[in-house]
C-alpha cells in the first residue's frame, strides 16, 4: 500500500497562500485555501489558476478565517470544486463577513483602475466577485472542537483552539497508520483578548508555523507602548493611522484603547473604526465566549469604544477632519481595503504617525513603510511619507519563536519529523535549526510544490 503523500502548495518561504494537499488511498483532501499576498511573483500565484484540480478534491479543512488561510476559496469553487469545507463555528461566521467583502474589494479595486486608468490591464478584472464568495460559503460545514470527525476516506479529524483569532484551529489528522498535525497561526499564552493556545497533541508528523520564527516580541507591556505612540503623536497635533487587520487586531487595539482612556493615560481623542468587515467581526466575539478573555461587558463596550464608519461617504470625510484621532482601518498590510485612502491623505504629513501591529509581509505596503520607504505607490502615484511610522510586534496575534518552542513542548511525544511552514526564509530556518538544536527533532523548510512521502 502506498505511503500517504503531502504536498506545500503555499505558506513556503512566504507567511502567505497556505494550502496543504494531502493524498491517500485515493482520497485528497486540501488543508487550508488562502490568498498570496506581498511580492507580485506570489500575488501572481493567485491568477495561475487552481493548483490542484478543485473537482478532484474530496474534502477541506480550514485553520481560520484570515485570507491567507481562506481567501483563495471562491476561485475553487467557482473553477468546480464540490467538496465540504471543515472548518470550527467560528471559523464559519468569520468567512461569512471576510470573504464576501474580499470578493466585493476586488471588484471595486478593478472598477477604481478601469476608472483612473492605471492598470496595465486592459480591462482590469477582479479574482474573483463577491457573487464567487457566497458561493463558497455553501461549502462550509461547522464542526465542534476536541471531538472526532469523519473527514473523507479513512481519514479523521480533530480541531483544537488555537488562540490567535476567534475560531482558529489546530488540526489533528488521522490517516489510519498515523496522524499528522498542522499548527495552523498560533496565539500568544498572555494575549490580552484571546486564550492561550491548546497543548500540542501527539502525531507521527507535523506541520508548524514560523512567522515569527527568528524573533522574541518586545516584552513591552502593549497598553504602555500604544500609550507613548498616542500621547507623542497628539502632541505634536496628528493623528494616529492604524492599518489593522478587521479580524484580531482592531478587537485588540480597541480593548487597549478604551482601557487606556479609562485609566486616563491618553487624551479622550475621537476613535472611528473605518472598515465594514470590523465592525460585523467585531460581533461575532460576543457568539464565541469561549474563545476570548473578554466579558459580556467588556464585548458590549468593543463596539461603543469608538466611531463607526460605515459608508463610503463617511470614510472619505474623515481626510478632511481637522484636529488629532485615532483612525483605526483595515487592511492590516495597506494592501488595499479604505486605508489605502487614507494613507494618501495623512502619510504626507510629518504631524502623524502611521501605526503596524502585525506582521508585515514582504512586498506590502507595511514592508516598505516599516523599512524606511520614502515613498509609497498608491493607485498609480508615488506618495511621500513623512509621517512618523511604527510597529509594535507585541500587538501581534502571532506567537515568537520562543512561545512556539514552549508550545512544541506541550506534548512529551516527538513527532518523526515536523516541516517548518508559514515564515519568509530566514525565518522559517531559524525556527528550523531551534527545532533540531533545542529539542532533538528532525525538522526541514520545505519549499513551494514540495512532495513528501509520510511513511
Amino acid at each position: 500500500m502506498a505511503a500517504p503523500t503531502l504536498t506545500f502548495l503555499g505558506a513556503t518561504q512566504t507567511v502567505t497562500g497556505s494550502k496543504y494537499l494531502l493524498e491517500h488511498q485515493d482520497t485528497k483532501v486540501l488543508v487550508d485555501c488562502g490568498l498570496f499576498q506581498g511580492f507580485k511573483p506570489l500575488r501572481l500565484r493567485n491568477w495561475a489558476g487552481p493548483p490542484v484540480s478543485p473537482s478532484s478534491l474530496d474534502a477541506v479543512v480550514l485553520t481560520h478565517a484570515h485570507l491567507d488561510h481562506s481567501g483563495y476559496l471562491p476561485v475553487m469553487v467557482r473553477e468546480g470544486m464540490r467538496a465540504r469545507v471543515h472548518c470550527s463555528a467560528g471559523t464559519v461566521d468569520l468567512c461569512e463577513i471576510l470573504l464576501p467583502d474580499s470578493g466585493r474589494l476586488h471588484e471595486l479595486d478593478a472598477e477604481y483602475a478601469n476608472r483612473r486608468g492605471f492598470s496595465r490591464h486592459r480591462p482590469a478584472r477582479p479574482l474573483y466577485t463577491e457573487a464567487d464568495a457566497e458561493a463558497a460559503l455553501e461549502r462550509l460545514k461547522p464542526v465542534s472542537f476536541d471531538e472526532d470527525h469523519k473527514l473523507a476516506g479513512a481519514m479523521r479529524m480533530r480541531l483544537r483552539r488555537a488562540g490567535h483569532i476567534v475560531g482558529a484551529a489546530s488540526v489533528r489528522i488521522d490517516l489510519g497508520r498515523g496522524a499528522i498535525l498542522f499548527s495552523g497561526d498560533l496565539g500568544r499564552p498572555n494575549d490580552p483578548l484571546m486564550r492561550p493556545p491548546a497543548p500540542r497533541e501527539a502525531s507521527e508528523y507535523l506541520v508548524v508555523e514560523s512567522t515569527y520564527g527568528d524573533r522574541r516580541h518586545d516584552p513591552t507591556p502593549p497598553e504602555d507602548a500604544l500609550a507613548e505612540v498616542i500621547n507623542r503623536t497628539i502632541a505634536r497635533g496628528g493623528s494616529v493611522v492604524i492599518p489593522s487587520f478587521a479580524v484580531g487586531r482592531t478587537q485588540s487595539i480597541l480593548l487597549l484603547v478604551d482601557r487606556l482612556k479609562q485609566e486616563r493615560r491618553i487624551a479622550d481623542v475621537p476613535v472611528f473604526m473605518d472598515s465594514p468587515m470590523a465592525i460585523a467581526a467585531t460581533a461575532i466575539y460576543q457568539r464565541h465566549a469561549d474563545d476570548h478573555r473578554l466579558s459580556p461587558a467588556e464585548c458590549d463596550r468593543l463596539g461603543r469604544a469608538c466611531g463607526i464608519v460605515r459608508e463610503a461617504e463617511d470614510s472619505k470625510a474623515l481626510d478632511q477632519r481637522e484636529g488629532p484621532m485615532i483612525l483605526i482601518s483595515a487592511s492590516g498590510m495597506a494592501t488595499g481595503g479604505r486605508v489605502v485612502h487614507h494613507l494618501k491623505k495623512f502619510a504626507p504629513d510629518p504631524r502623524n504617525t502611521v501605526l503596524f501591529a502585525g506582521f508585515q509581509a514582504g512586498g506590502t505596503r507595511g514592508a516598505a513603510m516599516i523599512g524606511g520607504a520614502a515613498t509609497i505607490k498608491i493607485h498609480g502615484q508615488q506618495v511621500p511619507v513623512e509621517a512618523e511610522v511604527a510597529s509594535l510586534d507585541m500587538l501581534s496575534a502571532h506567537a515568537d519563536a520562543d512561545e512556539i518552542l514552549a508550545w512544541l513542548r506541550t506534548c512529551e511525544v516527538a513527532p518523526k519529523h515536523t516541516f517548518v511552514t508559514h515564515g519568509e526564509a530566514n525565518a522559517a530556518d531559524a525556527l528550523r535549526r531551534r527545532i533540531q538544536d533545542e529539542l532533538g527533532w528532525s525538522a526541514s523548510a520545505p519549499e513551494h510544490r514540495d512532495r513528501v512521502e509520510l511513511a
